[in-house]
């Protein structure tokens, strides 16, 4: 193996699977610790993968790797198709939360055909969360410390056409401790009575937002305006929050 031209050693540990690189690999030598903390392997097997990232961005290629690969939406359940698994109730006024099949009565279909169920507030407010642990999903201390990786919060709503209703969005980046070293809270969004009953998508981006992050505490929730028995208030679905690579 000493003999071995780098370029040539570099496409070996390409083809090694990456928690192996890591956790194996890089202890052999000097020489191999340096292959495996440098870019070369890790670029390699981004293009191998399938994984794209313009060269300019590029700061720490073995971050992007193990980001893009475990790239996924935190939010358990973000659709209703578990009921209200893994989801808090904060508020549950009025005749509380409910779980209806799309499009609903006087609603319309959702933009993607993977969504069949959303959820519905009453007539006074209902608001429900997750909080999600970061270490427990994998993001590892030095990295949400050192590289501070995007985390991007998407929510969506609507109203039906017969009713008007209100909704409000609220995200923080929590410490260990629960301090709150971040926040995204949106306005208080009114949908009109007669309105189209058309989906809107709300999204934030958290960047540079220091060391510490441990939780996010995602939470949403509204009403209806018109104070009708039943479920006539804000529809939420399709929920998500993502580590970006």
């Amino acid at each position: 193996m000493e003999s071995l031209p780098e370029a040539v050693l570099i496409r070996i540990l390409a083809s090694i699977p990456a928690v192996d690189l890591v956790l194996v690999c890089r202890l052999v030598c000097c020489q191999w610790k340096n292959l495996v903390d440098g870019a070369a392997v890790w670029i390699l097997k981004c293009q191998q993968e399938g994984l794209t990232r313009a060269e300019s961005d590029a700061e720490n290629w073995q971050n992007f790797y193990f980001l893009s690969k475990k790239r996924k939406n935190l939010i358990k359940n973000p659709c209703g198709e578990e009921d209200l698994e893994y989801w808090g109730e904060v508020e549950n006024g009025g005749d509380g939360w409910k779980i209806e099949e799309l499009p609903g009565d006087f609603g319309k279909e959702f933009p993607s055909e993977e969504v069949h169920k959303y959820f519905v507030t009453s007539y006074e407010w209902c608001r429900k969360a997750q909080v999600i642990d970061l270490r427990a999903e994998g993001y590892w201390e030095e990295l949400m410390d050192t590289t501070q990786p995007k985390i991007t919060v998407r929510d969506w709503y609507a109203g039906r056409s017969d009713a008007g209703c209100l909704y409000e969005l609220c995200v923080k980046l929590l410490s260990e401790n629960e301090d709150v070293l971040a926040e995204y809270k949106s306005e208080t969004v009114t949908i009109p009575q007669d309105n189209d009953a058309s989906w809107t998508e709300i999204s934030h981006t958290f960047s540079n937002y220091g060391p510490g992050v441990r939780f996010v505490h995602f939470e949403h929730g509204g009403q209806d305006t018109l104070f009708w028995k039943g479920w006539y208030g804000v529809r939420v679905t399709n929920s998500s929050v993502t580590v970006e690579p």
